[in-house]
């Protein structure tokens, strides 16, 4: 894959603002290639974490009904600026994307 994963996150109050795009296919598995007919396998994301200093402040799981280059945004309470903030995701095939950024 190429570049992973862009995150921002910024501060807005006592509260961080993070924004993530993911650079995934995200095949569900259903969809058909026009050349030959056959089904395009399944590949997609579907474990997420992210942690603030080490602590996890997110866990999500993920299906097959998420957009290709899915977009995630949350807010994190008790954030300071120059926190770090890593987001981690592992696929339905094992490959891992993770990105981190700085509070600011």
């Amino acid at each position: 894959m190429a570049e992973g994963m862009k995150i921002r996150a910024t501060m807005q109050g006592d509260v961080a603002d993070v924004k993530a795009l993911m650079n995934h296919i995200m095949e569900t598995g259903l969809r058909k290639d026009a050349k030959t007919g056959q089904l395009i396998p399944a590949h997609f994301i579907n474990q997420v974490t992210a942690t603030l200093n080490g602590k996890t402040v997110l866990e999500a799981q993920w299906g097959a009904a998420i957009s290709k280059n899915p977009f995630l945004g949350f807010k994190v309470k008790g954030a300071k600026a120059g926190d770090k903030i890593a987001i981690n995701a592992v696929d339905n095939h094992g490959e891992k994307i993770s990105g981190e950024a700085t509070v600011a």
